[in-house]
């Protein structure tokens, strides 16, 4: 069998280590999207997560197993806002200096989280400069520890908690799961719900959703090798714009994965409008690519149950009301 960076066991231990830290975040369901779905839909909503987004399962579970005698040197890690908000949480609840790497078109909101939380922030420019060379440097002038934002087995361990809940949750609720839309940057959350998921229920089907133009985790598991974005894509969905599916999280999702789903910044837009109005949930463009693929019906249609996981609740005002207002 194949030896993938980790196992089923490395959530649970990762739950272990979590619980009564992480908030264990709430499945929902709404009425009025089953009726347009023809089928119940349960929103797993990590919004409602320290920071606003899943971020902070993984990011507490590298840090804590962080050996005492290293952690003075503190941590270092690069994100578009997510990953260093949840990284800056678990790094003032275990008293350790933390650095972030961020691009300096980063949402107001997240750096402004970011820096609330006590964390050290270094800009750079997404489209000129490697924030991987920046950070690893840093972290090696000081002694401290990297922590990237996916591609990492502790990491992506914690990240795996999110499907162990949708599991136990469904189940609470008596739903037999029929698909899981989860969605995807550099592949660390859905390469941990996927391991989580497929061991415990291996007919469920698990797709990842990308931007369109950031569709790299789709088209790598066409081609089964890791595939680039080109230089010249943009999105809104600033959480999942990585550059390649990562080298520890493709394997896994290449074996795991039923297949990989794109929407538009049009379809985004519309999702988040939706969850507005009709879920009553603020959601950032990068936390609603599953929401606006099951409205799109770009998933295989079925009558059974299906989740979906909306993975922050991280946007900039002004933006979020013109997209609201439907003038952006």
């Amino acid at each position: 069998m194949t030896n993938f960076a980790i196992s089923a066991r490395d959530v649970r231990d990762a739950a272990d280590l979590l619980r009564g830290v992480a908030v264990r975040t709430p499945l929902l369901e709404n009425a009025a999207l089953n009726a347009r779905m023809g089928r119940r839909v349960l929103i797993k909503f990590e919004g409602a997560q320290h920071g606003g987004a899943f971020k902070f399962r993984g990011a507490y579970n590298r840090l804590a197993r962080i050996a005492p005698e290293r952690r003075a040197a503190g941590v270092v890690a690069w994100s578009s806002g997510n990953h260093a908000l949840g990284v800056a949480n678990a790094a003032r609840m275990l008293d350790m200096p933390a650095t972030i790497v961020m691009p300096a078109d980063a949402p107001e909101i997240k750096v402004a989280g970011t820096r609330a939380l006590g964390a050290e922030i270094l800009f750079y420019d997404r489209f000129t400069e490697s924030r991987e060379a920046i950070a690893t440097a840093l972290a090696t002038e000081r002694g401290a520890t990297l922590v990237p934002s996916f591609d990492d087995p502790l990491v992506m361990a914690g990240q795996g908690t999110v499907g162990l809940e949708i599991m136990e949750q469904a189940a609470e609720a008596g739903a037999a799961l029929f698909a899981i839309l989860v969605c995807c940057g550099g592949g660390g959350l859905i390469a941990g719900v996927a391991t989580a998921v497929c061991e415990a229920m291996p007919d469920v089907a698990i797709y990842a959703v990308e931007p369109a133009g950031f569709d790299d985790t789709a088209r790598s598991l066409a081609s089964g090798r890791r595939e680039a974005v080109t230089p010249d894509a943009r999105s809104i969905c600033d959480a999942l714009l990585a550059p390649m599916p990562g080298e520890l999280t493709f394997p896994i999702n290449h074996a795991l994965l039923t297949g990989g789903l794109a929407v538009t910044d049009a379809q985004v837009r519309a999702a988040m409008r939706y969850a507005f109005e009709t879920l009553k949930l603020v959601v950032e463009p990068g936390g609603a690519v599953a929401l606006a693929a099951l409205l799109q019906d770009l998933a295989p249609r079925s009558d059974a149950p299906i989740a979906i996981v909306l993975s922050g609740a991280n946007v900039d005002a002004a933006p979020y009301a013109a997209i609201l207002q439907g003038t952006d």
